[in-house]
């Protein structure tokens, strides 16, 4: 498929470069109209719900293009019958005017048969579980997937009177629960603090070349992500005298949860023993919210939390003196503005950042009106210290009257510089995505999901990766497969995917680009793994399914988990122990205690709610018991990786349900 993937794209280039391919699709237009116009009618007159099918809302702009051909065309023949007509009766200047007619009418229609009828081209399938790059991590690849519905208050309706970052909208001991076991799941490890020490002991190994844990006096930044923060008046105006949001069209938009942010600080300052002074937050560009402040100070006064400007107890960003961001393109496509040609060929940071010896990126779940979707990489675009980054939106895919511009694939992508650049994405500890508020993009409040397992509520979910481009695959494919119908699916550009591939793979570099952000001659080698998964029901990669060394895609239910740890030792008697070892392969122990004599069952089960193993049957005397699983289900075969519940029943009662996971 890899090999295939590669030929297909040489075609694509060499039709291209000889204008080719333009021709080729003027000529085959009509028929594949033709054929999309004919498809669409079998399929939807005896079915009407099947017009939101993907394969539908791909076809209907490529048949309704053919129908407006048809229509052009028609009107073009009519229009010259009636002006051949004309002159034939000497009527000359009703002649001249049906001439006119059938000349536009022909020029519409040539134009129709190159273009469909869109407001830009959906992006064109991707193969599933086809991974490229080079997987990064404890667990290479691994992307953990936090979800609770009770995070979020499942009854907020955004309006200018509410806002999704009030803390009567966020369950505070849920998102720390999200949190906590997320980063336990990152390392494998079923203490804390533990996993804080294995993730910075694998940062260091990587980009030190030694594995040492985090020593006291090392800074640590926690870069956010608040789009609407601008200052007093100042584009949006979403910012009051004393910090507070202004009421506005743009209040409650949504980007960083301050209560995801005060998990990261309670895990750092209570759980690991990092001085508060070490540690800086914020957005270098914008500023500081009230509500931010009020929530963060109360428990964490002495973290400095860094604003475009030093008022209100807020600590002011300085840039650097130099460069230190430099753009590949080497000035052909970055510029100050659209009327402006001054090229931009690099970037000052700020301190802060340089200054840090570790970066926690938390970024927010939504897509994006110039690039289609903004993740972790896309929200450094606030950490160059230009008033404003709209130079490096032109380095996007993006919209220009609804056509997409730069939607071509390999062309140069300002993130793949942002990614590699040794004090961006080369000093990020940990990529976080919070997705307890989502968006359609970055000027838009909250909606509920209708992919699964949300079912109509808001994501609540919080994704995380030691793996850049696996993270950024895999809520790509969340955005993609949950925006597909309505206004503003700007992730269904083509091409908005271009910047993953090419961070992964240099095989999917532009001709004559060579990603060197750091300017010091060595190019960036592969920034971490590319994939999508198999289908948008079960979200499975490759590492899951055991077929390739792709992403490994670890869900939790942390609902269930909250549950859980609530009832380790039940009213009765009964309990059923956490599993040892966590993360597990080849094999796991599982130990519970009985009262009393009885009738026990304990079974696995796979996320599914399927039956897939069956460790104990039968009445069993009072006192401790221990079972192994070996990782293989009732027809004795191995299991794929993944998260698995097991489950205690005594008497036909069940009395503990846990989840342990499977790493191959």
């Amino acid at each position: 498929m890899h090999h295939s993937h590669h030929l297909g794209e040489t075609i694509r280039s060499f039709f291209h470069k000889n204008n080719i391919s333009e021709l080729i699709q003027k000529l085959l237009i009509p028929f594949v109209g033709f054929a999309s116009l004919i498809w669409f009618l079998v399929r939807v007159i005896p079915k009407p719900s099947r017009a939101t099918y993907p394969c539908m809302r791909v076809a209907a702009p490529l048949a309704s293009g053919f129908v407006a051909y048809l229509l052009g065309l028609a009107a073009s023949i009519f229009a010259f019958s009636k002006a051949k007509r004309r002159f034939y009766e000497a009527r000359y200047l009703i002649a001249g005017a049906f001439l006119v007619i059938g000349i536009l009418a022909g020029i519409l229609t040539m134009q129709n048969s190159g273009t469909p009828a869109l407001a830009f081209n959906f992006a064109s399938p991707v193969p599933s579980n086809a991974p490229i790059g080079e997987a990064s991590g404890i667990f290479p690849g691994r992307v953990v997937w936090a979800h609770n519905p009770d995070a979020t208050n499942e009854k907020f309706i955004p309006s200018n009177s509410d806002a999704w970052f009030l803390e009567k909208n966020n369950n505070m001991t849920a998102i720390d629960n999200m949190v906590s076991q997320s980063i336990q799941n990152i390392a494998g490890k079923s203490d804390e603090k533990e996993a804080w020490d294995a993730i910075f002991n694998y940062f260091n190994r990587q980009k030190h070349g030694t594995a040492r844990g985090y020593q006291p006096g090392e800074k640590i930044f926690i870069k956010i992500n608040v789009t609407s923060a601008w200052g007093f008046g100042e584009v949006w105006g979403n910012i009051k005298s004393d910090y507070s949001v202004a009421k506005n069209s743009y209040y409650g938009l949504v980007e960083t949860s301050p209560h995801v942010v005060l998990a990261f600080l309670r895990q750092l300052v209570n759980k690991c023993g990092i001085a508060q002074e070490d540690i800086s937050v914020g957005d270098p560009m914008k500023h500081i919210y009230k509500h931010c402040w009020d929530l963060w100070t109360k428990e964490f006064p002495n973290v400095k939390y860094i604003d475009h400007d030093a008022k209100l107890g807020r600590v002011q960003v300085k840039q650097t003196d130099k460069p230190v961001l430099f753009y590949s393109d080497k000035g052909t496509v970055l510029r100050i503005s659209k009327g402006d040609p001054t090229p931009v060929l690099e970037d000052k940071l700020y301190t802060v950042i340089t200054e840090a010896d570790y970066m926690i990126n938390i970024s927010s779940l939504k897509g994006h009106i110039r690039g289609g979707i903004t993740l972790c990489a896309k929200n450094h675009f606030g950490s160059q210290s230009r008033p404003g980054a709209d130079h490096l939106h032109y380095g996007l895919v993006y919209p220009e009257d609804g056509v997409p511009q730069r939607n071509k694939m390999r062309s140069y992508r300002v993130l793949v510089d942002i990614m590699g650049n040794k004090y961006l994405g080369g000093n990020t500890l940990l990529f976080v995505i919070d997705g307890l508020w989502t968006a359609r993009h970055e000027l838009k409040r909250p909606v509920k999901w209708n992919l699964n397992p949300f079912n109509g509520d808001y994501p609540s979910s919080i994704l995380m990766s030691q793996d850049q481009v696996a993270l950024e695959s895999v809520c790509y494919d969340f955005l993609k497969a949950e925006f597909t119908t309505g206004e503003d699916i700007w992730v269904q550009m083509e091409g908005t995917n271009d910047y993953l591939m090419q961070a992964a793979d240099k095989a999917y570099w532009p001709d004559g680009i060579v990603y060197d952000p750091d300017n010091d001659g060595t190019p960036i080698g592969s920034l971490g793994v590319y994939e999508h998964w198999n289908n948008e029901k079960d979200k499975q990669y490759s590492r899951n399914l055991g077929t390739g060394k792709g992403i490994e895609l670890v869900y939790l239910n942390t609902k269930t988990a909250v549950h859980e740890v609530a009832t380790d030792i039940l009213p009765d008697g009964f309990t059923l122990s956490n599993n040892y070892p966590n993360p597990f392969n080849p094999s796991t122990s599982i130990e519970y205690t009985l009262p009393h004599a009885a009738d026990v069952k304990l079974e696995v089960y796979n996320l599914q709610g399927q039956l897939v193993s069956v460790l104990a049957a039968g009445v069993q005397s009072p006192g401790n018991h221990q079972v192994v699983w070996d990782g293989r289900d009732m027809n004795d075969q191995p299991v794929v990786s993944g998260t698995y519940m097991y489950r205690l029943t005594a008497n036909g009662n069940i009395t503990s349900t846990k989840t342990m996971s499977l790493i191959k």
